[in-house]
């Protein structure tokens, strides 16, 4: 195997860092750690040379309670760096990102807060999590928001609030990459017709290749290129296999009718595990196949990798920890991409793409201050929480 430089876009080591205190002596990632996908020797071996750390809370987590544990998670990767300084490097810029990629040294940890019911529906908030180092926010997580409709609940606005507008606009004003993964299709709609920068799906596939509502449909996938935006092939094998695709909706099915909300990760993770042994396996092809896809769609230019590992219990065949990379790097050559192509996917396109949006954010801050609007002002009121003053 040969092994090249990525950037993955999406890793839940903190929040499985959260289940032990955030005690590194329990899961001392500088040893191997078989309890996790995720640990210095096997990020080495795949090549890993930047990753974005998702400072992930479920949506159980509301109003402050949502603020203050995201910010236990940034402190968790901060501490995390801090712990292993040889290794790894906290880096907040697309120049710091680009030297790590190509010099090497200590892997690049960068910060992506997961949900918007992080910021409280505040924008106040989403500047504070930028000066903590986050780089991107997801905009929903499994949930809707207040201001924006997730892909796996219920349509209740059809897309973004205009509230959920100008959280895209004071992201793109202060360099915040927006990530459309989670959100539902109308949400990805709005957010790329008000974004002034690129946007990412931090790990995503293709809707066109496995029908998930977590995918991104092909006409989304068209718009990337005038945006600029690209799409991080995920590995989940939910998302990238039919087969599994099918099997996670019986299992939902029968949850439902057990009275089982399927959006609630703990109460399916338990509902799930009699079920396992009826699970088909996904396949380093699968994800092939969506690479493939959205590349055809989109372009070269707008493909990257999100792993998403420590943030599921099985991943396909030959990507099972983050030593993978290489597998499916060389799979791809096999398929005819040059190693300008695998560059691209690996580490270039997202680093262009934060670059992008630091060009875009200092454009903005010349032309405009921070944004005062509250979610009364526009959208005339907060379902969740009171906004803070």
């Amino acid at each position: 195997m040969v092994t090249r430089p990525v950037v993955d876009g999406h890793n839940d080591l903190p929040w499985a860092m959260r289940k032990v205190g955030y005690d590194f002596t329990v899961h001392d990632i500088a040893q191997p750690c078989p309890e996790l996908h995720t640990d210095l020797g096997r990020l080495h071996a795949g090549g890993v040379a930047g990753q974005f750390w998702s400072v992930f809370v479920p949506c159980s987590y509301r109003g402050a309670a949502a603020v203050t544990a995201t910010l236990e998670q940034i402190d968790a990767v901060h501490s995390m760096v801090g712990h292993y300084p040889h290794a790894l490097a906290l880096v907040t810029s697309a120049e710091g990102l680009q030297l790590t990629a190509e010099q090497g040294g200590p892997i690049a940890s960068l910060l992506g807060a997961e949900g918007g019911h992080s910021i409280d529906n505040s924008l106040g908030t989403l500047r504070s999590l930028y000066r903590l180092g986050v780089r991107y926010l997801t905009l929903t997580h499994n949930e809707n928001t207040d201001w924006a409709d997730s892909a796996t609940d219920e349509p209740r606005l059809g897309g973004l609030s205009e509230f959920g507008r100008e959280v895209v606009r004071e992201m793109n004003r202060i360099g915040m990459l927006v990530d459309l993964s989670h959100v539902s299709a109308d949400t990805m709609r709005d957010a790329l017709a008000v974004s002034a920068a690129p946007v990412i799906f931090s790990h995503s596939s293709a809707r066109a290749v496995c029908d998930h509502p977590r995918n991104v449909p092909d006409d989304v996938l068209a718009q990337l290129p005038d945006n600029g935006g690209l799409c991080m092939i995920t590995f989940v094998p939910a998302f990238v296999s039919p087969a599994v695709r099918e099997w996670q909706l019986g299992v939902e099915a029968q949850a439902r009718a057990a009275g089982v909300d399927v959006r609630d990760l703990a109460a399916m993770d338990e509902f799930v595990r009699p079920h396992l042994a009826d699970k088909p396996t996904a396949t380093l092809a699968d994800v092939v196949a969506h690479c493939q896809h959205v590349r055809e769609v989109a372009g070269i230019d707008h493909i990257g990798l999100g792993g998403d590992y420590d943030g599921v219990d099985a991943l396909p065949e030959g990507l099972a920890d983050v030593a993978g990379y290489p597998r499916l790097l060389d799979a791809l050559a096999d398929h005819g991409w040059s190693e300008d192509d695998l560059a691209k996917l690996g580490w270039r396109n997202v680093t262009r793409v934060l670059g992008e949006a630091e060009l875009v954010a200092t454009e903005l801050r010349e032309a405009c201050g921070p944004s005062l609007a509250t979610i009364e002002d526009l959208d005339g009121g907060s379902e969740a929480s009171e906004v803070s003053p």
